[in-house]
């Protein structure tokens, strides 16, 4: 018998020494552990644009951190070098520096004077390593700076619990609006929702991001009932980012996105949202 892991929706089974889909949470002496605590793969002062947050603290800085692994499988990921790594498969790894949650807090302390607000946790999916977002972002809030998170948003809401009283911001991706669509994916629209509504009740502020790809999630429609449900359920005043695909990973026989389709969503969305924008374009 294995011990389940509760971190997401895929609730691995885990027998001593074996590894989730994620590649970073571990069954370790019977219990499940963060194997990717502390294991940097990507360190960088960014523009808090890039996240993308367009209205949270614009203009400013934020220290972005990210590790490996990820527990959904898109196949046109641009970080999947390290999304996909594994601890297990350590040839899958880039080379990786242990970094404390202390030293990171001390990294952005010391950019303060270059406009940086805080930390970000991104690049990877950083909740399947929650445990470390958890401790280093307490630290940076004790210092009275500022933590974001960028997400799938594909974990459950006692993950989220755990993380939100140190949560400034979150932009967490929307990848579609159809359940058939979330699956190919390997995720689950509906613990997406659950997550986002909870986050934006908590306070938090949260932006949401729609990647448009051809012929898999670009139906007016589509956009039209995403946008509607955010409006009802968080609030017209959400920001969402409507989101140009390139080819990458697995998906390099697709065209990017026409640059026009892009607006003609965001147009859709605007319907229903007071602040549309449009990246990539």
């Amino acid at each position: 018998m294995g011990i389940i892991c509760q971190t997401c929706i895929h609730h691995c089974s885990l027998k001593s020494g074996q590894y989730g889909l994620c590649g970073a949470r571990k069954n370790e002496n019977g219990s499940i552990n963060c194997a990717n605590y502390g294991r940097i793969t990507a360190l960088a002062l960014d523009p808090v644009e890039k996240k993308p947050l367009k209205m949270y603290a614009p203009g400013s800085t934020v220290l972005s951190v990210g590790s490996y692994g990820c527990n959904l499988r898109c196949p046109f990921c641009q970080n999947h070098e390290i999304s996909m790594a594994r601890a297990d498969q350590p040839a899958s790894l880039r080379s990786t520096a242990y970094l404390s949650p202390q030293e990171l807090c001390r990294k952005a302390l010391s950019c303060q004077d270059r406009g940086c607000i805080g930390a970000a946790f991104t690049y990877n999916e950083p909740l399947v390593g929650w445990e470390y977002v958890r401790d280093a972002a307490s630290l940076v809030k004790e210092k009275g700076m500022k933590n974001v998170l960028v997400t799938n948003g594909t974990a459950s809401l006692q993950v989220l619990n755990e993380i939100l009283p140190y949560i400034d911001a979150m932009n967490i991706d929307l990848k579609g609006f159809r359940s058939d669509y979330y699956k190919k994916l390997g995720g689950d629209l509906e613990t997406v929702k659950q997550f986002i509504v909870h986050a934006v009740q908590a306070g938090c502020h949260v932006e949401l991001t729609t990647l448009i790809v051809p012929k898999e999630n670009d139906d007016p429609a589509q956009m039209e009932a995403e946008a509607r449900w955010i409006a009802q359920n968080c609030g017209t005043g959400t920001p969402l980012h409507v989101t140009r695909f390139f080819p990458r990973y697995h998906m390099t026989d697709k065209n990017a996105t026409d640059v026009q389709s892009v607006y003609r969503l965001a147009n859709v969305a605007g319907k229903y949202l007071e602040h549309v924008f449009v990246g990539n374009c």
